[in-house]
């Protein structure tokens, strides 16, 4: 090959015409592949145009044996080199920036990337794995390294990658549009793992903010904003008998009892003072939490939303990166290497996910093309005036399939063994905390979010079927019906949905004042009224003990004794009612202060044997959940279930059997006022000694210990409907758990 100059061709016969050259000045050409990099001349030569604003001189060598071909020369447009060769050869650029030279192997020297099968079944919704395609991705492109990227932008002009690599200068890195996707790509030779970039758009209005990579599988920490070209997952995972028994182990007739967690403010590193030095990574906090939970005899720790998210005040729960992990707490394969450490520890590890709405942040989604692409164009439908967030617009079928390939990542890539996704009232209804007038109706007319509900159907059809055993639990706090009735019987599909009306009620009645709890005594009892409609978890979650709602303990009345005895009797009851446990951290060892994001928990109230004994308890009532069947092999069934006494309102005083499959029962009965009850008559179906297995007034609880020594006998008096009964002695603000000895 020869140069240009060699053959006698002048460069203005290299250039292309004059409104390219314009529209590749002006940062504004739509397809800067039709202009630079190699082009057959026809002759079995090819020309070769290089925008590089900036160098001092380019080089044409040889890719395989790095011979010098030729230069390109500079023309008349500062940053354009052109030359002309007689044959074709792969070749790379040698670029002679003044303070260094670079290189590499030339990006429009590169065909289409992405795949018509890929970019296809991403335009329907219904590409499962984006993850892998979209982005960053790390790969080999005709034997060359790099990285390939693609971003969705189908109302842009013009996109460009942007980074360090290139002084994050749009004119350097423009893309390819692949038709009619939207998706703009390109391969970008010899870039490396850890790099930093963004994209530049070019919208119908000029160009807009730099935006984040929306399928970015890592992020600079914030508050940088930018995106990271991420390695590969190299996280040797040893948690083959965890994922085989998984789907066993989380059946609905199984233990489940979670332990939620705001992943920063668990445990820090503190100084001599104990204020917050620093966070901990995912290593540290798999070294402390992991030991802790198994103490404490929790299934599942669910995590408060680790996806990277701008504001650390949301608590996660405004994402921008829902494909990467937060940058908080170390880098992806940190956090997977966190899942295994869990799944070895035999914990399973549920993960917030919040598909309802992103935060408005100039960097993300927002806007994104100068359009409104992932939200809906109406505020009306589109903006959250609660949050002051905006709402996917789950009926485009591209944002559709964005999210579920969000959910499917976490679950396959890292192994998540569920999903609890936020904020679900929010999404089926339209006019959702909006007054008349301020909503946009759907097609038929009504208030129902069409869109969303055919999404979450989607999501939980598409989990069941690709991730079998993995959990998708709704936090959805209004009367749907079905909402964990399958999809094939009308149902929104859920695996659990949390019970936020017995939360309220629960809570309501155990702040009262235990002299007026008659007149509330329905309020523990209401819940079983519709108990087996849904598939329930009871929540005592982080949303009940901050912004002024009192933590859990310091919500109890009465002094400090009553206090504690009130907490470890709700605690009690609440891991005896029917329905699966979680319990925010604090609460298990009886936390004073309100939740605080930016503070460690209390750990030091442990030195006090009330905090201690709370705690026990709460390892006990685990231990009891775990192991007796009754308490948790039919939950969701009205057979698992039987009042003794409902209606003694006067004493508060309640009694009813939990019923294994296999017809073993438990006697639970509660008192919750302060008043000691002697030789208290309740009816059980079994003769002979009845072990007390729980009593939360007990000395090792840090109670007063009042009791029945461990167990009691059956006397020969029939009582509420049975033909034994047993005269037990109820300790003042306590419940007692006990199960017969068979011989």
């Amino acid at each position: 090959m020869m140069s240009s100059k060699q053959t006698g061709k002048g460069k203005d016969s290299l250039l292309p015409a004059d409104s390219d050259i314009e529209a590749l000045t002006r940062a504004e050409h739509p397809d800067p592949f039709s202009v630079l990099g190699p082009h057959a001349d026809g002759e079995g030569g090819q020309y070769i145009r290089a925008f590089l604003p900036g160098a001092v001189s380019v080089n044409v060598l040889a890719r395989d044996d790095g011979q010098v071909l030729g230069s390109l020369e500079d023309s008349q447009v500062a940053g354009l080199y052109v030359g002309h060769f007689a044959h074709t050869r792969p070749y790379v650029l040698q670029v002679d920036w003044g303070d260094a030279v670079q290189i590499s192997e030339d990006p429009y020297s590169f065909g289409p990337l992405q795949g018509e099968m890929d970019l296809y079944l991403f335009a329907e919704g219904n590409h499962r794995d984006l993850s892998s395609c979209f982005g960053a991705q790390l790969t080999h492109v005709d034997g060359v390294h790099g990285v390939r990227f693609a971003v969705w932008a189908p109302n842009a002009r013009r996109v460009s990658v942007v980074g360090d690599f290139n002084g994050w200068d749009g004119r350097r890195h423009p893309m390819r549009l692949r038709h009619p996707s939207g998706v703009w790509e390109l391969f970008v030779p010899r870039l490396q793992a850890g790099e930093a970039y963004k994209y530049e758009i070019l919208g119908e209005q000029g160009i807009l903010p730099l935006k984040a990579d929306p399928v970015a599988l890592a992020t600079q920490l914030p508050p940088d904003t930018a995106s990271k070209v991420a390695s590969p997952l190299t996280i040797d995972w040893q948690d083959g008998d965890w994922m085989q028994a998984r789907a066993q182990l989380q059946r609905h007739d199984a233990p489940l009892s979670i332990y939620e967690l705001h992943v920063g403010s668990w445990q820090c590193e503190v100084d001599d003072v104990g204020e917050v030095e620093r966070q901990y990574t995912w290593p540290e906090l798999a070294d402390r939490l992991i030991p802790y939970v198994q103490q404490l005899g929790f299934t599942h720790i669910e995590l408060m939303p680790i996806m990277e998210h701008p504001f650390g005040g949301s608590w996660g729960y405004q994402p921008l990166s829902q494909f990467a992990p937060t940058a908080r707490y170390g880098s992806p394969d940190d956090f997977a290497a966190f899942v295994n450490a869990c799944h070895v520890a035999g914990i399973g590890v549920i993960l917030d996910w919040v598909p309802a709405h992103f935060p408005n942040d100039t960097h993300g989604l927002a806007q994104f093309d100068g359009t409104a692409l992932y939200e809906y164009a109406n505020p009306l439908e589109g903006f959250h005036q609660d949050w002051n967030t905006l709402i996917y617009n789950l009926g485009r079928t591209e944002v559709h399939g964005f999210m579920l390939a969000s959910a499917l990542h976490w679950l396959k890539h890292f192994h998540i063994d569920g999903l609890r996704v936020d904020a679900v009232a929010s999404m089926l209804y339209r006019d959702y905390s909006r007054k008349s007038g301020e909503w946009v109706p759907n097609r038929h007319g009504g208030r129902e979010n069409l869109e969303a509900i055919e999404f979450l159907r989607h999501l939980n059809d598409v989990v069941a079927h690709e991730v079998p055993g993995a959990l998708v639990i709704a936090e959805e706090s209004t009367a749907w019906p079905g909402v964990s009735q399958s999809t094939d019987q009308g149902g929104l599909g859920f695996s659990y949905k949390w019970n936020m009306g017995w939360m309220h009620d629960s809570l309501h009645y155990i702040q009262q004042d235990p002299v007026y709890r008659a007149h509330h005594h329905n309020e523990l009892s209401f819940g079983l009224v519709y108990a087996w409609t849904e598939r329930f978890i009871l929540p005592i979650s982080h949303d009940e003990v901050v912004h002024g709602k009192h933590s859990l303990i310091d919500k109890m009345p009465g002094d400090r004794w009553q206090k504690f005895a009130n907490l470890r009797a709700y605690l009690s009851f609440m891991w005896a009612h029917p329905g699966k446990k979680l319990l925010f951290m604090g609460c298990e060892f009886g936390q004073w202060r309100e939740w605080n994001h930016d503070q460690q928990l209390d750990w030091y109230l442990l030195q006090y044997p009330e905090h201690r004994g709370v705690q026990k308890l709460v390892s006990d009532l685990n231990r009891l959940y775990r192991e007796q069947p009754a308490l948790h092999d039919q939950d969701d069934v009205a057979q698992g279930f039987q009042w003794l006494i409902g209606d003694d309102a006067v004493n508060s005083v309640y009694a009813w059997l939990r019923w294994s499959k296999d017809g073993s029962p438990l006697l639970v009965v509660t008192n919750f006022t302060p008043v000691p009850r002697e030789g208290y008559r309740i009816g059980v179906p079994f003769a002979g000694t009845w072990q007390e297995v729980i009593n939360s007034d007990s000395a090792s609880y840090a109670g007063s210990d009042y009791g029945n020594g461990g167990g009691v006998v059956t006397d020969e008096l029939p009582s509420h409907g049975q033909s034994v009964s047993l005269a037990l002695n109820l300790p003042p603000l306590g419940v007692l758990i006990l199960r017969p000895v068979i011989a």
